[in-house]
């Protein structure tokens, strides 16, 4: 009997040692993991951390921002994180992580019929490649020498390799495929190369309390065993963009 006292009792203090403050969560719009109709923010990642908080028993806030200004502000905010971030040994040590929330690809895409061949990374050395300020794709191909164009935002380059001015895009299957769909574009710009792949996590700032990380650990690994997470990800898995005029909340970082 003492045994499950015990065990009730470590169970019920994870929320109850999250629930003593409240929470600032920075994100970006990338669709289809973060977006915003209104004043209502949701997407795979939104919903994911919403349900972890749910379960943790912790208040929050959501502000949607340029990618670069969340990063930075959950970096330098007391009680705050910021999602969904690639786990690197670069970014190990800069926060405590939660998840992860989801797997993404770094996809190179291009014409569907390139002037040049593309069969490894180092193939895309002398290449020009679209990307956005902040992200975790541009800054590794920066980091290692490539020739990289930094947007403002991710979703001006489709029609930057349409004109000639970039030869591949760094980005995702996930938003790519629902961004050229909108755009007409699907089947003139293709995937030709997968060059690398991540976990993305709920990154928060180190004076976050242990308790706290525990506690929202504890929910998302609640989420994966009993199937929500993975509901999640099948509730957006066949995602499309509505029309410009039907976004009205769409809040890009170029803005």
């Amino acid at each position: 009997m003492v045994s499950k006292l015990q065990l009730a009792a470590s169970v019920l203090a994870l929320p109850l040692a999250a629930s003593a403050g409240s929470l600032q969560l920075f994100t970006e719009y990338t669709p289809p993991d973060i977006m915003r109709e209104g004043e209502r923010i949701y997407g795979i990642s939104p919903d994911k951390v919403k349900e972890i908080m749910s379960r943790a028993g912790i208040s929050y806030t959501i502000e949607i921002m340029a990618w670069r200004r969340a990063y930075e502000m959950a970096l330098r905010t007391p009680d705050s994180c910021v999602f969904s971030t690639s786990r690197t040994p670069e970014r190990e040590a800069l926060f405590k992580w939660i998840g992860p929330l989801r797997e993404v690809d770094w996809t190179f895409y291009g014409l569907a019929k390139p002037p040049f061949r593309l069969a490894t990374l180092e193939d895309a050395r002398s290449l020009r490649i679209g990307g956005y300020s902040g992200d975790v794709r541009a800054q590794f191909l920066l980091d290692r020498g490539f020739k990289v164009d930094a947007a403002p935002d991710n979703f001006s380059n489709p029609r930057k390799l349409i004109g000639g001015r970039i030869d591949l895009w760094a980005t995702s299957h996930q938003l790519a495929n629902g961004v050229l769909a909108q755009e007409g574009l699907a089947g003139k710009i293709v995937p030709l190369l997968t060059f690398h792949t991540s976990r993305a996590y709920l990154a928060c700032n180190k004076a976050v309390s242990d308790s706290v990380v525990a506690a929202m650990s504890a929910a998302m690994a609640d989420m994966i065993k009993d199937g929500t997470s993975a509901a999640i990800d099948r509730k957006y898995a066949n995602w499309r963009p509505a029309p410009p005029a039907s976004r009205p909340g769409e809040t890009r970082p170029a803005r």
